[in-house]
């Protein structure tokens, strides 16, 4: 058996010998901002920039690695020592509940955990009033502890895409989903009903590289702390 145990994660001498620092970095939406921070904190991102579908650069230079995956992934990435460092949602990351430290809140990528119902049985109901209900989401630990911190008792469907739908067709009564500006709720004819958590981008680390990389990974923390307090980035 290996000495990191049965997990299967990167002993503490691998983070010894690491040469370089490995960065997990989301597609999407947060691709933009999380790339303008990298280089507001120094960092030569000018290859990330091009129109490339390349998961993997190497700067040499800065002896700095970073990969690029799915936002949803990067925790799992982040605790089995893949990365060092990461970025992602606090959705993803309360969702998920994965072993990470989580250090900084980056203020970019804002949207907020909601409950929707359609409008017009939102006119006749009150939410508060409803128990035993159905509510689909793609979100389901999020949603068990809101209801169950609430004392209601719901079936949580869990899907992975158009959560509105489920409404549309009574697959649910409910639906808890994030959301940025609304507008998807609106055209489809729901309202939001109560307000969970806010979520913004934070910065994640692998707990043992954040003690064994603290040389490297403090002063990253720093200048990326600096730059939220003085202005952060678009996005």
């Amino acid at each position: 058996m290996s000495s990191s145990g049965s997990n299967n994660k990167p002993s503490e001498e691998v983070y010894q010998m690491r040469e370089y620092l490995v960065m997990a970095v989301p597609k999407g939406t947060l691709y933009k901002p999380t790339i303008g921070l990298l280089k507001k904190a120094g960092f030569n991102c000018d290859e990330m920039e091009l129109d490339t579908r390349k998961l993997l650069f190497v700067d040499d230079e800065l002896k700095v690695k970073y990969i690029v995956c799915r936002p949803t992934d990067i925790p799992t990435f982040v605790e089995y020592g893949a990365a060092d460092l990461g970025f992602a949602g606090k959705d993803t990351i309360v969702e998920q509940k994965k072993d990470v430290f989580e250090l900084l809140d980056l203020k970019y990528g804002y949207c907020r955990f909601v409950v929707a119902m359609p409008e017009a049985v939102a006119k006749e109901k009150d939410w508060e009033q409803i128990n035993h209900a159905r509510v689909a989401t793609k979100f389901p630990r999020v949603a068990e502890q809101f209801f169950s911190g609430k004392g209601k008792q719901m079936e949580i469907i869990k899907l992975h895409g158009n959560i509105e739908l489920a409404c549309l067709v009574g697959l649910s009564d409910l639906i808890v989903d994030i959301v940025s500006t609304g507008r998807t709720l609106k055209e489809n004819k729901l309202v939001e009903v109560a307000q969970i958590f806010n979520s913004t981008t934070r910065l994640i680390a692998n707990r043992v590289s954040h003690r064994m990389l603290s040389r490297r990974i403090n002063p990253v923390i720093e200048k990326m702390r600096d730059i939220i307090e003085n202005g952060g980035v678009e996005g």
